[in-house]
């Protein structure tokens, strides 16, 4: 079996030696272009349709056609993971304003580049999830959505990178960003929840916050279980003091405790709680049913390892 990741580059698989993108794409100069990461369970591509409508939001936002329809992504898609031939993977699809003079008018690239990446997943940090991480408060503010919509998931990655250099430096696992107004925001890649007097709290859209995919998911679940949910406008004293547990979610990592929370006020510290651990768990259960209902409702698309 082939140890080397997937890779598909405008209309095809190419071995990834041989995958080059211009040194005048636009995505490469100015960081214009939107991607999805997603998360592959035993072949099984999770909430693939949800990460594909927010593909094509995104591009609609910056005024970008995809160059490619929902199902010719999604044959793209199980093409690069044929490739790939890792049943639990990670996969990124990027779509770039494409190549063109230099210039920052988006009609000097008459066609966006199409690019999709995947590769086995990263080991899983057990700890992580049995003892929580830590993250830190730090001074990068999340870009404002006056300044750039959040909803649009960019290549321009400079304002979190910047945020995850901090949280690097102080030691943490992660950043938690606020906004210009200084309320809890987001992770540099993630969302945050946490438990305060019984109900399950998580920044709300207004925030300026990517709505991420696990994100929603964790809010059905919740809610499907009869848990109170709160989104709203919280500053970070609302952590530091009036939470009992906190816990981030992504698409790559799912449900993570968080153990310790690092900022202007002391330190704070939380146990693995009972409302993380149930939603770690469900989260979990919702993640096998996807995929045995995906499975179960056709013929399988992979043809490998059974």
């Amino acid at each position: 079996m082939s140890e080397k990741p997937g890779v598909y580059l405008n209309d095809r698989v190419v071995p990834l030696e041989e995958a080059r993108i211009s040194v005048l794409d636009h995505g490469f100069l100015y960081g214009d272009g939107v991607y999805e990461t997603m998360r592959v369970y035993e072949g099984v591509v999770f909430r693939m349709e949800e990460h594909l409508a927010r593909l094509e939001r995104s591009a609609s936002l910056i005024g970008m056609g995809l160059p490619k329809s929902a199902g010719q992504i999604r044959l793209a898609i199980y093409e690069t993971l044929l490739a790939c031939r890792h049943k639990d993977a990670y996969l990124r699809v990027t779509v770039s304003r494409g190549e063109g003079p230099i210039g920052l008018d988006p009609s000097l690239c008459p066609r966006p580049t199409f690019f999709i990446f995947a590769d086995r997943l990263r080991p899983i940090v057990r700890a992580d999830y049995e003892e929580g991480i830590r993250l830190a408060v730090v001074k990068t503010r999340r870009n404002p959505a006056e300044a750039l919509d959040p909803r649009i998931k960019s290549l321009n990655f400079l304002n979190n990178i910047l945020a995850g250099i901090e949280a690097k430096k102080a030691g943490a696992d992660e950043a938690l960003m606020l906004n210009c107004k200084g309320q809890v925001a987001e992770g540099t890649t993630s969302n945050i929840f946490f438990v305060k007097g019984g109900a399950l709290c998580t920044p709300s859209p207004a925030c300026g916050i990517l709505m991420g995919i696990t994100r929603d998911v964790v809010l059905e679940v919740a809610r499907r279980l009869d848990i109170r949910v709160v989104e709203g406008e919280f500053g970070s004293r609302d952590l530091f003091f009036d939470a009992q547990e906190v816990f981030i979610t992504s698409t790559i990592r799912g449900v993570v405790p968080v153990r310790q929370l690092d900022g202007a006020f002391s330190p704070g510290s939380f146990p693995v709680g009972p409302v993380t651990k149930l939603l770690m768990a469900e989260y979990r259960k919702e993640v096998s049913s996807y995929v045995e209902n995906t499975r179960a409702a056709g013929p399988s698309i992979w043809g490998f390892g059974g």
